[in-house]
This record gives C-alpha cells, structure tokens and sequence, in this order.
C-alpha cells in the first residue's frame, strides 16, 4: 500500500493505492469510503481487493474536515456529541457536488498511472460511498463501466440529486446490495431505484441480502461474515465480468 495526496479543487486529498505483486497493467477500481472514514477495516478492504488482479485508489472523502482519528463504528452513531460533530464537521462537507468534483481529479489520476490498464474503470462504495459510486456511474458515464453499491443509502429520493434520477445517463454495468433492515434503503426506495435503472435500460441487479446496514465491515457492530464473502463474490464478479474481458 502507498499513501499518496491527490490535488483536488479544494485542496489535498489523502488517498491510498493498492496494487497487485506482480505484473501489470491492471484494470482500476476507485473505492468510495463508507461514513466511518478511513480506518483499518476499511483499508483491509483496498488490500483484499488488489489480490483480485486490480489497481485501487481508495480515497478519504473527508479530506475537507482535516485530519482525524479512526473513528469508533460502536460509539459514532449512538453518542449524540459524537454523531452531531460526524455530522456537522464530516457529512457536511462530504456532499455529492464536492464528492463529484473530486472524482474528476481521482479519475485523472488513474488515466496518468502506467500501472492502470487503459479503458473503463471500476467502482464500489460503501454507505455513503454506495450513494456516491452509483451517483459517479451517471457523472461520469464515459470513465465508469462496473459500479457497486453495497448498503448504500438515500439511493432512490425525492431529492434533485438522487442518484437514480441519472439512470438515462448511466452507461456502466450495475450492482446495488441493499439490507433486510436498513431504512435509509427501504422496499420502496429499491423499487423506484429498479424502475428507473430498468426504463432506462441498464444492465444492473438489485438483490437484499439477510443482513442489517453496515454489514461489511468487520469492526461494526452489525458485521455479517456471510454476507461479507457474498458481498465479495459479486463485486467479483462484476468487475471480472466488465474490466477483464
């Protein structure tokens, strides 16, 4: 792993690049962070997934708020002082406008890399970052070709900048895990979500997986180890099926 900084519209953002032992040029995968920011679950998750055959960037999206401590996934959303400066000081500056500004110079990154094969990009985001990979797919329909979204939020809203609204713009192949309890990404929501994917004509799967928000991660308190391994064979099997063949 090599920590390096990558020079966006408002500032320097820590990011973290994992490559494979040998060989090389790889296809890219660009890593949205869950809400509990970088941390040494998360950073697992960009060497696990370099094992694969591929080259991640996994960038710190709260880059904004300054330096900080691995936060607590016990405490952070129970503590009301500790959720109300995650919300005040991280989420706010962390909006998808911000997020997609950023992405273009992540994305440049890639192109200049020589270690990145050449093409379409891959992407996965977790949480907030599912909201952001499906949200980049239809910002950036030219780079992206495999977008993931695992237990990711506010998906499908009344909100002008939800990401299904982009559906028609959306040129990758897609994959959105929702939970069984997860309100943030109710039946509803996955429902208007497969609607709009559908008439849109992206080639996409919506699946639930038994397991509750958060589930990937092995430092949460709602970590699911069997739903972690699926979570890995589909992502998997996505980015082998569009970036390798």
């Amino acid at each position: 792993m090599s920590k390096i900084t990558i020079k966006t519209r408002d500032g320097a953002c820590p990011s973290y690049v994992y490559q494979p032992a040998a060989g090389g040029p790889w296809p890219a995968v660009l890593v949205f962070m869950d809400g509990l920011g970088i941390r040494p679950a998360m950073l697992e998750l960009g060497e696990r997934l370099a094992t694969y055959g591929y080259y991640v960037l996994l960038p710190d999206l709260f880059y904004r708020s300054g330096p900080y401590e691995p936060m607590d996934p016990h405490t952070v959303f129970t503590d009301p002082e500790k959720r109300k400066v995650l919300m005040e000081k991280y989420f706010a500056h962390a909006t998808q406008a911000n997020i997609m500004s950023d992405t273009g110079a992540f994305l440049e990154y890639l192109a200049a890399q020589p270690e990145v094969r050449s093409g379409g990009i891959g992407t996965t985001g977790y949480c907030m970052g599912g909201l952001m990979s499906l949200t980049a797919a239809g910002t950036y329909p030219e780079r992206i070709v495999a977008t993931a979204s695992y237990h990711g939020g506010r998906l499908a809203t009344d909100s002008p900048d939800s990401p299904h609204l982009l559906a028609p713009k959306i040129r990758s192949r897609v994959y959105v895990a929702g939970a069984i309890e997860d309100q943030s990404f109710p039946d509803d929501m996955k429902e208007r979500l497969e609607a709009a994917l559908t008439q849109a004509g992206v080639d996409h799967r919506i699946e639930t997986y038994p397991a509750k928000h958060g589930w990937v991660f092995r430092d949460t308190p709602v970590y699911d180890a069997a739903a972690e391994e699926r979570h890995w064979q589909s992502l998997v099997a996505l980015l082998d099926g569009t970036l390798k063949r």
